[in-house]
């Protein structure tokens, strides 16, 4: 099993080892909750209470709240930052694609714990599941460039 360290401040700063899963289900979940924040309106307390009360099993619901709150409150400067990355308008991206490119374009330029490929990765795999057909391409294209931008050392020494 693949382990992530985590700091939560109710352990007076111990590390705790997380799953690896654990937070792939938060990303997962962030792209849903993302996806009806924007088609909803809803505030984002909201949507995360009614995540929590409805999704069981294990989850990083710190991560989960971190990125979600963090993205909604930056959406600004999120999309603008992803617009020189783009081959059409931000208003012609689909909801998800929105949502999974909000979602690496946040954890490239304010996770930089996370490696870039893992944030690439886990968009497109993201995207396979939720996106169009071919939405996956798309997403990799766009946070491949972002990533060359955001993080030019890590990127450029790719082996």
């Amino acid at each position: 099993m693949i382990e992530i360290e985590a700091k939560d401040s109710n352990f007076s700063n111990k590390s705790l080892k997380l799953p690896l899963a654990q937070r792939r289900r938060a990303r997962r979940l962030i792209i849903q909750a993302l996806y009806q924040w924007q088609l909803s309106g809803a505030s984002p307390s909201e949507i995360k209470r009614q995540f929590i009360e409805t999704n069981q099993g294990k989850i990083d619901w710190d991560y989960f709240g971190e990125v979600f709150f963090s993205v909604t409150k930056t959406i600004g400067p999120l999309e603008i930052r992803l617009t020189e990355f783009l081959d059409r308008e931000l208003s012609a991206l689909d909801p998800i694609e929105k949502a999974l490119l909000c979602l690496g374009s946040y954890e490239l330029a304010d996770r930089i714990d996370i490696p870039y490929r893992v944030v690439i990765n886990e968009c497109v795999e993201l995207a396979k599941i939720f996106g169009a057909t071919e939405s996956h391409k798309y997403i990799n294209g766009v946070l491949d460039k972002l990533a060359s931008n955001l993080r030019p050392l890590e990127f450029n020494s790719r082996a």
